[in-house]
């Protein structure tokens, strides 16, 4: 690596979140140009009275701690990925996940859309930005954004996109919107601090 690529060179922490086998694993593993680290560990008979698998019956395994990946947008940009467990019971993880987060992409399933709002209350309840996207799985009905938008009663500007978690260059495009959410919304904080200073 060269001094000028060095000295510009900027990492950027991004969170996936969303519920239970949304595809957060998948779409760390998907987008990510290095070997992602995942902690996933296979479902129990301890865990069935405390795991819902409506809609998601055919899932054997689950993330017990994070996913890890990265990404490289431009010569100067990385993300870092970190996925979070989906399941209540491992919420203690995720306030030492978000610290130091530019954003999050809060993944949804339109099939189970109110998995999302725990995710959703979390980010917003902490001022961090987030887009949604919806993970549009074989079989489940589509959905516009705006559709989703206000399923969720997202605030005004909130980000919903389409995407496939299995596929590269739709995840890219998500982390994109989301790394330009969050520039602009720091942006209008900003501004807002100063005029009001």
């Amino acid at each position: 690596m060269d001094s000028a690529r060095s000295d510009s060179f900027m990492a950027l922490k991004i969170l996936v979140a969303g519920g239970f086998g949304v595809g957060k694993t998948t779409l760390v593993g998907s987008v990510s140009e290095i070997r992602p680290l995942s902690t996933e560990e296979r479902l129990t008979e301890a865990g069935r009275p405390v795991d819902r698998l409506d809609g998601v019956q055919h899932k054997t395994t689950t993330t017990v701690a994070m996913d890890f990946g990265r990404i490289t947008i431009h010569d100067d940009l990385a993300l870092y990925l970190f996925g979070t467990p989906g399941q209540d019971r491992f919420w203690f993880l995720w306030d030492e996940l978000a610290q130091g987060a530019l954003g999050a992409v809060v993944l949804a399933d339109t099939r189970r859309l109110a998995d999302s709002f725990a995710a959703i209350d979390y980010f917003e309840h902490r001022s961090i930005p987030f887009v949604v996207a919806v993970n549009c799985f074989d079989g489940a009905r589509a959905h516009r954004a705006d559709e989703v938008a206000r399923a969720l009663d997202l605030d005004p500007g909130t980000p919903v996109v389409l995407c496939d978690a299995r596929d590269r260059a739709s995840c890219k495009e998500v982390l994109i919107r989301l790394v330009e959410h969050a520039a602009s919304s720091y942006e209008a904080r900003l501004s807002a601090n100063a005029s009001s200073a």
